[in-house]
């Protein structure tokens, strides 16, 4: 009897063992079906500015300039509010769509709309004057006016970002954001090649370029649109609702405590680098995965699945950044090499290599709980820690650094 009771345990726990293998290998296949394509998304979205920056050189050092100068003060201020904003529709889609009030989905989006395109028009004033905001921040005539140009090639452009955060969360939050990866990717391609026969070829300059930017980003949310409207999300999108303007004070303030969250993350880096204090910045891209999980599951009432999915992406967040981590440690007199040839520059790099892989894996876990906290509806809370983290710790001990490093 006492033999017959050891086995059964033995065997509880081998089906306990495998229960939890089946569990982890379930709740991947869903992080990376939601994560793949925003990753891909957010990669080739920021590789549109990328490539159209490469091919501003081709044109001349002024327009480099200015259109650096007008990506890092003014595009990404702007973003980071629109990004900001929007991802309060990952809460409330989530959650809509864990407790299976589908049809609110689409409301929640409209909604979004609304809200994002006020919010548009209150930027707009930034980009039309770029020309005297800049010239009072002490840049010089000629690449102020040059920025100024370029700004206002960047109106529609801010626009795009409405809807491609937009869209890119409602379907997220219905695991169908696999058509947005599949777009963005055709889209960067074809800009790519656009741009090289603008610019190269037809010899258009600024409006080649630009005009390459706009166009492929465009595509790719008309191609979303189709997506949405043409009937593949039958379930969350009962067409255009009057509904859209109501209740939009509940969608204001939580969008506005997602934005204060995101801005004083991402304007952080823009803060030191218009300071002087970095000589370059790197731009982290955090995939919010993890917040339609623990939406999801909010939404169903199921907490104790929002902290099995909070548990399986962190361990898998950790394991990538422990091998870039190692990667950046080992290989820190060397990777410099890769983006300059200046050995000076070069050792430099070879110096901060600690505090950058440090950094790195930090980075690798801080964005999990920032989708924890957007999943969960906690941007208010966030956003106090991120004032206190960021502006209150981090430029102090960054000026500190500064000083012994350099």
């Amino acid at each position: 009897m006492e033999d017959d009771g050891v086995q059964d345990r033995l065997l509880g726990s081998e089906n306990q063992e495998e229960g939890l293998k089946r569990r982890v290998l379930e709740e991947l296949k869903i992080l990376w079906r939601i994560a793949f394509p925003a990753i891909l998304s957010r990669i080739c979205s920021f590789g549109l500015t990328v490539v159209t920056q490469a091919f501003m050189g081709h044109i001349s050092e002024v327009d480099l300039s200015a259109f650096a100068l007008v990506q890092t003060l003014l595009l990404r201020f702007a973003n980071g509010i629109l990004l900001g904003m929007a991802c309060s529709l990952n809460t409330l889609c989530g959650q809509a769509f864990g407790a299976e009030q589908y049809r609110m989905m689409g409301v929640y989006m409209q909604r979004s709309w609304v809200v994002l395109t006020v919010t548009f028009l209150f930027l707009v004033p930034f980009f039309v004057f770029a020309t005297p905001y800049l010239k009072l921040l002490g840049q010089t005539d000629e690449l102020s006016k040059r920025a100024g140009v370029i700004a206002l090639w960047f109106i529609p452009f801010l626009f795009y970002f409405i809807f491609n955060f937009t869209l890119q969360m409602y379907l997220q939050a219905q695991l169908k954001n696999a058509i947005i990866g599949w777009l963005s990717a055709s889209t960067f391609v074809l800009h790519v090649i656009l741009s090289w026969v603008m610019v190269d070829k037809l010899n258009w300059g600024i409006p080649g370029a630009m005009g390459s930017m706009i166009l492929s980003g465009w595509l790719s949310i008309i191609g979303e649109l189709v997506y949405v409207f043409g009937g593949w999300c039958p379930q969350t999108w009962g067409g255009f609702s009057m509904k859209a303007f109501s209740e939009l004070w509940a969608v204001v303030k939580l969008s506005v405590s997602s934005g204060v969250m995101l801005c004083l993350e991402l304007w952080y880096n823009s803060v030191l680098l218009f300071a002087g204090f970095m000589k370059d910045a790197a731009i982290v891209i955090g995939a919010f995965s993890i917040c339609v999980r623990v939406s999801n599951e909010l939404g169903r009432g199921n907490a104790k699945a929002a902290k099995f999915a909070i548990k399986v992406v962190f361990c898998t967040s950790l394991a990538i950044g422990l091998v870039f981590f190692i990667v950046f440690l080992s290989m820190g007199n060397v990777i410099s090499y890769a983006f300059t040839s200046s050995v000076a520059v070069a050792k430099v790099v070879s110096n901060l290599s600690v505090l950058l892989s440090i950094t790195v894996l930090l980075n690798s876990i801080q964005p999990v709980f920032n989708g924890v906290a957007i999943g969960a509806g906690w941007q208010s809370i966030c956003a106090f820690v991120n004032i206190v983290c960021y502006y209150v710790i981090g430029i102090a001990l960054g000026l500190i650094l500064s000083e012994i490093l350099f």
